[in-house]
């Protein structure tokens, strides 16, 4: 896939975004549009190095530029570690994306839980996505300013029969964004932006995906497709522009109207 046209909209000229789990899926192409709407981007990854250095490529080819980060985020050390590089590099950062987590995508059954697979959501999407709003938050309301958006999950509206560890992870994510949008407004607002299925390599592979699942979802969603990742990466920045100034505590869902939360 060619990337688009460089500099869509100029939404984040002059800013400075950190994304983690941005070598691969949504993570990656969330960098990328960063970089298109004119941010220095900071590329998170924990193992892929091959694959940051492939965003951060593209990110150049789109006309901006980056770091690398390492860090692993169950890790506060490491966090604090990441959050000393990225501040070293940029002077400020203006966003954070908190888009790594577990999906349990090899179990197929809510009977095949393991302690294993229930520790591994936990650590990443639960306490990860806790100490990089505390650690990154701190440091944004000293600055001053900053804004930071969870990647959510739609899995919380019906819940998960495959893994529910998951979709209760996920469901932590809005106690987490509520409890640290109060502590820290209005200098730093936090926001949870929730995509439906999007068609990334991992759910391309899933067994249930090649086996009827994809037709199911397709017949149930009004818009009546199951995008690739970079169809909704505008709508996840959006919480972190002027425009949605007014916006924190929030979960804002974009799943082509399969889901349709409200009052």
């Amino acid at each position: 896939m060619t990337d688009p046209t460089p500099q869509i909209f100029p939404r984040f000229a002059g800013k400075t975004v950190l994304v983690t789990g941005a070598g691969t899926g949504f993570g990656a192409e969330i960098a990328v549009r960063a970089a298109q709407e004119g941010a220095k981007v900071a590329v998170h990854y924990r193992s892929s190095k091959a694959g940051a250095e492939a965003t951060l490529e593209r990110i150049r080819k789109a006309g901006s530029d980056g770091i690398l980060v390492q860090a692993d985020i169950g890790s506060w050390d490491q966090i604090k570690r990441m959050a000393d590089e990225v501040w070293a590099a940029f002077d400020t950062l203006d966003v954070v994306v908190n888009n790594v987590g577990d999906v349990s995508s090899e179990q197929m059954n809510w009977d095949e839980l393991t302690q294993e697979a229930l520790d591994a959501v936990i650590d990443i999407d639960v306490k990860g996505t806790l100490l990089m709003t505390h650690e990154f938050g701190e440091r944004m309301l000293a600055q001053g300013h900053g804004n930071i958006v969870q990647v959510g999950s739609t899995v919380i509206v019906r819940g998960s029969a495959r893994a529910p560890q998951y979709a209760a992870a996920k469901y932590a994510i809005l106690g987490i964004t509520k409890s640290y949008a109060k502590a820290f407004a209005p200098a730093v607002r936090v926001n949870t932006f929730a995509p439906g299925f999007m068609e990334t390599e991992r759910l391309l592979n899933r067994e249930d995906w090649k086996n009827g699942r994809r037709e199911v979802l397709l017949s149930q969603t009004p818009m009546g497709v199951i995008p690739p990742p970079e169809f909704v990466t505008g709508a996840c920045l959006w919480l972190a522009t002027d425009e949605a100034a007014h916006l924190t505590g929030g979960y804002m869902l974009a799943d082509g109207g399969f889901n349709m939360v409200g009052a």
